[in-house]
């Protein structure tokens, strides 16, 4: 992006984060999280700004916890997180942001797996996307940029030729290393992230339209 107010290019194809960036489930997510980190003897304020925007095998693989299966306690937090959607809502505008997209333009890169993952999208009443990467898609997830990468190769774009929209660190930097353009969606987060990369507070602020030359232009409304 040239400019935080007239992006002078055009994309191929436009990547989202889910949780935090086209729907908030914080609420959901972190109820979870904190009933089992008291489980685990965690210290629960301390913990839970560890979790956002990572897979959740990759958070109880950091910590390293003797006896812990990682796997296995990923798929208890995700049987979990699927049967918690309450407060999971789209971030506003969102829906008709998406909605106004060309189907074969746009996917969903997610660090949750694909069960929770259509879950929140349908609780949130988004469109579910033809292509979406999963926890399960990738051997690693954000921080690193496999997740981004595949989804352009799905979609049949290069990697360089997207706009990837994010909301946590391990999303940004991700979306860095692959090469990407990049905004911040900030709706979840009360303290504003640091961040050099264009800024929205929801897709109010944006439209998006198709050129003739088929190139896809995203401009601040």
């Amino acid at each position: 992006m040239s400019s935080h107010r007239d992006p002078k290019r055009a994309f191929d194809a436009l990547l989202f984060d889910m949780d935090g960036t086209v729907l908030t489930s914080i609420m959901a997510t972190e109820r979870v999280w904190a009933q089992w980190a008291r489980r685990r003897g965690l210290d629960v304020d301390a913990f839970l700004p560890t979790i956002h925007g990572m897979r959740a095998i990759d958070t109880i693989r950091r910590l390293d916890l003797p006896g812990v299966d990682p796997e296995i306690e990923a798929r208890i937090v995700a049987e979990a997180e699927i049967t918690d959607v309450e407060g999971i809502e789209a971030i506003p505008g969102a829906a008709e942001f998406l909605d106004a997209l060309p189907r074969d333009r746009w996917a969903i890169v997610t660090s949750a797996p694909h069960a929770l993952a259509q879950r929140r999208i349908a609780a949130a009443g988004l469109p579910l996307p033809d292509v979406l990467i999963a926890a399960e898609d990738v051997a690693r997830g954000k921080p690193a940029p496999d997740g981004f990468r595949l989804g352009a190769d799905r979609l049949g774009v290069a990697i360089d030729h997207c706009l990837i929209f994010e909301d946590a660190p391990a999303g940004i930097q991700a979306a860095e290393a692959a090469g990407a353009s990049l905004i911040v969606v900030t709706t979840a987060h009360p303290i504003p992230i640091e961040t050099s990369h264009p800024r929205i507070d929801d897709y109010r602020q944006l439209t998006a339209r198709i050129a003739e030359t088929g190139g896809l232009y995203v401009s601040f409304a």
